[in-house]
């Protein structure tokens, strides 16, 4: 499994660092020109700016024999300090400088940031700009394994200093881990679907968590499937007749030793290639729709991460529902009457809407583990609606039911969502989403959906979670019964590729970061 990683390197001296062999490019990320204190930098950018004012709002490749590589990159920020700025002009500013400093044909580039501003909306400056760095030298799994990884992906080491601040040996090792999970998630997401079809997927993860402390599980029987995870199943049906499109279903658990103090169940949603199925997507609207697979691929991305880092104190149960949801003679269609793992009897509403079936049980079944775990708290994550980029635009969106927003988890996820350079927008859960799928006779119990697209409707990717308490059983666990459940759904239907372009975009590997620290305490 060709997943070259960029080695990352704490340098303690950077000023003996800008003139060493070892590196071959000097990329400086600066948000005050004026406040910059390293002589040989300064004394180049000064020339630069009276010739070239833009130097302080674009990045620049200067010149300069003594220093490493004979190139400086000046990657500028832009402001900070204004009301709605926030870190990521930090990570912007690194992807931009480390991707100059490779095309100008460096491999062992040295990344020195400004100290940012003391306050606390930029204290995490330091490793989103490291991770940011690492995570715009990624290149497609598709291009690692025709080119060669190191052909595609050219830059072997990055050196990374704080001018007048500190950035650890232990940072780096932690920053490391994190892109190590972000490029699992990225290769999972991004990967076209017959390279990463349901059986392939499940290989890829098992290949990935070789060697961590992880016990993968595939579930991959039609029968067991058929029985187990029947909405699940529907969404599969038509792709039965093509064996290298089977579904499964992938299991992950992380149970460090010693004492677990909560329990965080996952389910996500990995739809290697979404047709639309019988309710086919048409006037090119299918096309990038192997991204559908962006939320399996956070939280297998995630837990990865976790066990790289060896997090204590939690345990780690995911299920990644792994399905094409294809077209055919044994395709399911509306009108369906299909009962959930749950007992749930669900009356298919567009076949569209496949994503929410496939979480159902899954759901489901995470329900039935924690009814036996530690301070379970349930999640979903997935591209589950386009709704989510209409209504929020490039950013995650979580939602709590009432336990969960008791323990005020969608708002710890905003917080340190922004931070950390993931940011989130705290959605509700409404009587009116409830409303909205219930059932409209004594022949079901719940609507999966309407027949209009979800950004054509109104609380488009809010209802869709009502569906999904209702249909896994876990309305049954709210905050007036006698055993709640906290679960909070995570949609990245805006968010898991970059700018929204589901075809073209790179994807973003999120909500990864602000999950781990979040949920994971790091």
């Amino acid at each position: 499994m060709p997943r070259l990683m960029t080695r990352l390197h704490a340098v303690a001296d950077p000023e003996s660092a800008i003139t060493a062999e070892r590196f071959d490019a000097v990329v400086a990320i600066v948000h005050d020109f004026a406040a910059l204190d390293l002589p040989p930098v300064c004394a180049l950018l000064e020339n630069a700016l009276r010739i070239d004012a833009q130097a302080k709002s674009a990045v620049t490749l200067l010149l300069d024999p003594g220093l490493a590589g004979r190139r400086l990159i000046v990657a500028p920020t832009g402001p900070l300090t204004r009301d709605y700025d926030d870190v990521r002009r930090f990570a912007e500013a690194a992807a931009a400088g480390i991707r100059r400093a490779r095309d100008a044909g460096a491999r062992r580039p040295l990344l020195l940031l400004q100290a940012p501003p003391a306050d606390e909306r930029h204290a995490e400056a330091p490793r989103v700009t490291a991770i940011a760095a690492l995570g715009a030298l990624w290149e497609p799994l598709e291009a690692r394994e025709a080119l060669g990884a190191a052909k595609a992906e050219p830059v072997t080491d990055v050196g990374f200093a704080v001018l007048g601040g500190a950035f650890t040996a232990a940072d780096a090792e932690h920053v490391t881990a994190i892109d190590g999970g972000l490029r699992l998630t990225k290769d999972l997401c991004g990967t076209e679907p017959e390279r990463m079809a349901p059986p392939r997927f499940a290989e890829y993860v098992k290949q990935a968590f070789a060697g961590l402390p992880v016990k993968v599980t595939v579930v991959d029987s039609h029968l067991k499937l058929q029985k187990q995870y029947p909405l699940l199943f529907a969404v599969a049906r038509a792709s039965l007749l093509v064996p290298r499109h089977w579904p499964c279903v992938i299991r992950l658990e992380y149970a460090p030793k010693g004492k677990h103090e909560r329990t965080l169940l996952f389910a996500g949603k990995g739809l290697t290639y979404d047709t639309g199925g019988a309710d086919l997507k048409v006037n090119g609207h299918m096309s990038g729709m192997s991204r559908d697979k962006g939320g399996a691929a956070a939280v297998a991305g995630l837990i990865w991460t976790a066990a790289k880092l060896g997090k204590k104190g939690i345990r780690l149960y995911a299920e990644l529902g792994v399905v094409r949801n294809s077209i055919g003679p044994d395709a399911f269609v509306t009108d369906e009457i299909i009962r959930s793992h749950a007992g749930v009897r669900v009356r298919i509403g567009n076949t569209d809407a496949e994503g929410r079936l496939v979480l159902a049980d899954l759901l489901s079944h995470l329900r039935e583990v924690a009814g036996k775990a530690t301070d379970p708290r349930l999640f979903t994550c997935a591209t589950l609606t386009g709704h989510a980029g209409r209504a929020m635009g490039t950013y995650n969106i979580a939602l709590d039911n009432g336990p969960a927003r008791a323990l005020g988890t969608a708002e710890s996820l905003g917080e340190l969502g922004d931070r950390h350079g993931d940011p989130f927008e705290v959605s509700r859960l409404r009587r009116e989403d409830f409303q909205f799928v219930r059932p409209r006779s004594a022949a079901d119990d719940v609507l999966s959906c309407n027949n209009e697209p979800s950004s054509a409707t109104a609380r488009g990717h809010q209802f869709p979670m009502a569906f999904l308490a209702i249909a896994s059983g876990l309305d049954r666990h709210g905050s007036d019964s006698e055993q709640p459940i906290p679960f909070t759904h995570i949609d990245i239907g805006g968010s898991a590729v970059e700018g929204g372009d589901w075809q073209h975009g790179r994807p973003t590997g999120r909500p990864l970061v602000a999950m781990l620290r979040a949920l994971c305490g790091g």
